[in-house]
């Protein structure tokens, strides 16, 4: 088991009342090491706010988070952000490209965040680059790409550091039918050859129906 959660609830404070409005409630679920996994549910049920917890940029009000055997529950934050530069990728639905940067700079960039980044991680992005057809656009800056390329570098970016779980928050929400169907081609065929676990956020059926497991949130608690 990868990534474990036990009886985890999360809570934030209405601006206007100042009284708490629960998000989550009660959530305890196990994904495996290998799975590719989507969140489903309507808007505004807890979706980003339960990947935001996944990912260690939350924490929640009470339960615990495992994640490939340690307790993140009581981290402190430097410890958070050790951890999601080794162990942990991020997918957005705007790619969040530096625009001044080329292709295989903005790919490299998380490479920085580690404390001895690997000597080989030009190499392995140049491979990554190819191996999603865009290895004639490395030099390239993200005005000049379009969209679903922009999304396959952030895709590649996510890949860099070789993590053991790629969260994907409406990877494809900004694409077109045709380009969203191929970035969520694109993710399982790096899900599998990596072995990396995927866990997506979507409002897409179709796309939900092509990974391993479905969950569904309702009202803040797994359906």
């Amino acid at each position: 088991m990868l990534l474990q959660l036990s009886h985890v609830s999360k809570s934030y404070t209405d601006p206007g009342s100042g009284q708490s409005v629960p998000v989550l409630k009660d959530i305890t679920l196990g994904i495996e090491a290998g799975e590719s996994v989507a969140i489903v549910g309507p808007s505004g049920c807890g979706k980003s706010t339960l990947l935001n917890l996944l990912g260690t940029l939350d924490t929640p009000d009470s339960g615990e988070i495992t994640l490939d055997g340690e307790s993140l529950t009581k981290c402190t934050a430097e410890h958070l952000a050790a951890v999601r530069s080794r162990k942990i990728g991020f997918i957005f639905q705007l790619h969040h490209l530096m625009p001044q940067c080329s292709v295989l700079e903005n790919v490299l960039l998380p490479t920085l965040a580690l404390a001895q980044p690997p000597a080989d991680a030009r190499q392995r992005a140049e491979q990554l680059l190819a191996q999603v057809g865009l290895q004639e656009r490395m030099a390239w800056k993200p005005a000049q790409l379009s969209g679903g390329e922009r999304q396959r570098v952030a895709v590649v970016r996510a890949l860099i550091n070789q993590p053991r779980l790629i969260l994907a928050d409406e990877p494809t929400g900004a694409l077109d039918e045709k380009n969203a169907e191929a970035l969520t081609t694109l993710l399982l065929d790096l899900q599998k050859t990596t072995g990396t676990t995927l866990v997506m956020v979507t409002h897409h059926p179709a796309q939900a129906a092509r990974m391993s497991r479905v969950l569904k949130i309702h009202e803040g608690s797994l359906a």
